[in-house]
């Protein structure tokens, strides 16, 4: 089949307004085809939006026919290059954003079915709507959708207990690479009727299937929800009070985020309007944002938090703490945590890196890492943040000040990850805790991953996709 037969058939499916190409003068592509840290800009045979799941069907069925590989795309938020179109101009981007319903919220069965597209903030606004809690929290949650959450298995900031999005998933609705539909949207929690396909197509990345629907997991909403921001001498400190927090706040701990000083002073020096608390402590190498959302009645949360912090600041892993007094003052202290990405971005062009190591070897890790890359490059920057409460820090690598960013990124990448994976593997952890793998680090996967693992992985994709038509090019090298 020809691409104009194709485009013309694709057409005749979700209608005409709803295929774009570069034939239409009128029609704008870069937003799909350009990824979110603008490194990588590709060419779509055509962006196609279904409003359906038959839809997507009939779409994937076409692509199929024709020999085509198709993109899925929801929010186009990733980070590692893996939801946007190649440069060949053949591919043709799947866009889930029309397809962006709460279906239903069962509140008995705390639960909420959504479609694949829906924007996760969209999903948590509807839930709290209707008495309930989708604890899934994450900087992009304006604009990246759930699909793509359950396509990457992402964290957020809540991960330490209520889990990553994997853990938050009840069942899924699912395009296969034939535009067959598997309708998994069941809604149990104990199934045990063979494999557990909903698991195996949560972060594969588009490559495996298109997931088009989810029934998400519900929390009722907490009584209590505090929030501190705390001065800690070092990452061993850290670590140290993450362990308190636990025996004090027992499930009620919610988030735990750990900043480098020089991560935060890269929001005072770009958002000069938000007030970063301990700024000028020259013994302050680190801060925590730590949270504790309870059923109990405010009173005894507070006095339960408050205990926690007493006891730190005898024991010494924090130096001060700032509490806050409201939602409003809660907020803000995450809008510091959330707002160093960006900051990060506005400093120019870095290295970043995904990775999730044993919490109580983060102190070693950082500690040794630290120190090879300034052996190496002398005067990087190093902007380390993350999820302490579950192993995932986002360690990432600045140009020394006054370089050219552009330059550093293009000459020391290879050498600074070389340096960042080898430690990884050696403390025994993961390239990837929460992103995914996608394009940017299909090369370091096959490097850093066992062959064992490789070929069960290659064994699933030749069974599930033998065309090579989802996604191509990510994850895993097809051979």
């Amino acid at each position: 089949m020809s691409n104009t037969l194709l485009i013309a058939q694709l057409r005749s499916i979700v209608g005409s307004t709803n295929v774009l190409t570069h034939d239409d003068p009128a029609a704008d592509l870069r937003a799909y085809e350009q990824d979110w840290r603008k490194r990588e800009h590709g060419a779509s045979l055509a962006v196609v939006r279904p409003a359906n799941t038959p839809e997507v069907a009939a779409v994937v069925k076409a692509c199929a026919a024709a020999g085509a590989s198709i993109v899925p795309q929801g929010g186009n938020t990733g980070m590692v290059v893996g939801s946007t179109p190649d440069a060949s101009g053949t591919q043709v981007v799947l866009s889930l954003q029309r397809m962006n319903q709460v279906r239903t919220i069962d509140g008995a069965n705390l639960t909420a079915t959504v479609d694949a597209g829906c924007v996760l903030q969209a999903i948590q606004e509807a839930c709290e709507t209707a008495g309930f809690l989708f604890p899934l929290s994450m900087a992009s949650e304006g604009s990246c959708t759930i699909g793509g959450n359950l396509g990457t298995n992402a964290g957020g900031t809540q991960v330490v207990r209520y889990g990553n999005t994997r853990e938050l998933c009840l069942g899924l609705e699912v395009v296969t690479p034939q535009g067959e539909i598997w309708d998994g949207l069941s809604g149990l929690r104990k199934d045990n009727t063979g494999y557990d396909l909903r698991h195996l197509m949560i972060g594969s990345e588009g490559t495996l299937g298109v997931i088009t629907g989810a029934i998400m997991k519900l929390y009722p909403l907490p009584a209590a929800q505090l929030t501190a921001f705390a001065a800690v001498p070092s990452l061993e400190a850290a670590v140290q009070l993450l362990g308190l927090a636990h025996q004090h706040l027992s499930a009620g701990l919610t988030g735990f985020e750990v900043m480098g000083q020089f991560a935060l002073s890269l929001v005072t020096k770009h958002f000069p309007q938000l007030r970063v608390p301990f700024q000028d402590r020259a013994d302050t190498p680190y801060c925590v944002v730590l949270e504790n959302s309870d059923q109990e009645s405010e009173t005894h949360a507070r006095e339960r938090f408050e205990r926690l912090l007493e006891v730190a600041l005898e024991q010494g892993c924090v130096q001060d703490a700032v509490v806050a007094e409201s939602i409003t003052q809660a907020r803000a202290l995450w809008h510091i945590r959330e707002s160093i990405p960006l900051a990060q971005a506005q400093e120019g062009l870095n290295i970043k890196h995904d990775i999730s190591i044993a919490v109580s070897r983060i102190p070693e890790f950082v500690r040794l890492a630290d120190a090879q890359l300034q052996a190496a490059f002398p005067g990087v920057r190093l902007v380390n943040y993350g999820h302490l409460g579950d192993g995932n820090l986002h360690y990432n690598v600045q140009a020394p000040a006054g370089s050219d960013a552009e330059a550093f990124l293009r000459d020391d990448e290879k050498g600074v990850n070389t340096i960042v994976y080898d430690m990884v593997d050696q403390f025994r952890g993961s390239i990837s805790a929460e992103h995914g793998v996608g394009s940017l680090k299909r090369e370091k996967l096959e490097q850093h991953k066992s062959p064992v693992a490789l070929g069960m992985m290659r064994a699933i994709k030749q069974a599930l996709d033998p065309k090579n038509t989802m996604n191509p090019g990510r994850v895993l090298s097809f051979k």
